[in-house]
């Protein structure tokens, strides 16, 4: 039968229900719908979506998040894809929407990520997982570490440097930890930021990403010159995914993120 939604940004969308073939162009939607159990149905992703590893090598990649090969979405023979606003271009989905339905999904925040595993379980006919998910997550995010009223930026890139900021899951994420983050006064959700910047945010400490700009031990030198009194973290960026992965970031910063009385955030 059909079945027409409302998705996330507003939009009406009618596809076959429940849908069988599903092609999912964002990875933590893709590995959510992994989790729910979709393995059968999932039958398209972008080349990013590299969880959960060993299943979704299975699954042909048709797309990056910004480009698609719609000669390969055709040939799987879709009957909904799934996008998400800030992976994907509008661009893609006025591409695809002629062809297929395709669904919107949005998340900004941690509480949207919850929204997020909801829908795919409503749009998909595996609801209880779903809300299973979710409530493992939560009972897991009980445990996140605190760093409260530290100050933080979370730097994405180089060259020049961007941090992220307001309106984003990661600083959502952050904030739920306790952070400050103050890069989200800046202009833009992933703002550029020059030295004289991060000097004048008098942070804490500075995570650096190891995606999308791949941030190494060397990068951390540059950040000392910059601030000397500001401790330099590499972190795995994969842990500030949305779906399935937030299970797993939570050992993470627990195993990885000490907290004491001296200034700096302690990796193990």
């Amino acid at each position: 039968m059909n079945k027409t939604v409302v998705d996330q940004v507003g939009r009406s969308v009618t596809f076959t229900f429940p849908p069988k073939r599903i092609v999912s162009l964002c990875p933590g939607i893709t590995d959510t719908l992994f989790a729910l159990n979709l393995e059968e149905e999932i039958v398209g992703r972008t080349r990013f979506c590299i969880h959960p590893k060993g299943k979704v090598k299975n699954v042909p990649a048709v797309a990056g998040t910004k480009d698609i090969k719609l000669e390969a979405i055709q040939n799987v023979q879709p009957d909904l894809i799934i996008v998400e606003k800030e992976e994907n271009t509008k661009e893609i989905v006025e591409e695809l929407e002629k062809h297929f339905p395709v669904y919107v999904a949005e998340v900004q925040s941690v509480d949207d990520a919850f929204r997020m595993i909801e829908d795919m379980g409503s749009l998909t006919d595996r609801g209880e997982a779903a809300s299973q998910l979710n409530a493992a997550i939560h009972e897991q995010f009980e445990s996140l570490p605190k760093a409260t009223g530290k100050r933080v930026g979370y730097v994405i890139w180089r060259k020049p440097y961007m941090v992220v900021g307001k309106d984003t899951y990661i600083n959502s994420l952050l904030e739920k930890m306790g952070f400050i983050n103050p890069f989200i006064e800046a202009n833009g959700r992933y703002p550029v930021v020059t030295p004289d910047e991060f000097q004048s945010a008098a942070l804490d400490y500075v995570l650096l990403a190891s995606e999308p700009f791949p941030f190494k031990e060397k990068h951390s030198a540059e950040f000392l010159e910059i601030m000397p009194t500001t401790k330099p973290i590499l972190i795995d960026g994969e842990m500030f995914w949305y779906g399935p992965r937030m299970m797993e970031a939570v050992s993470y910063f627990q195993k990885h993120l000490r907290f004491n009385s001296s200034k700096f955030l302690n990796p193990l």
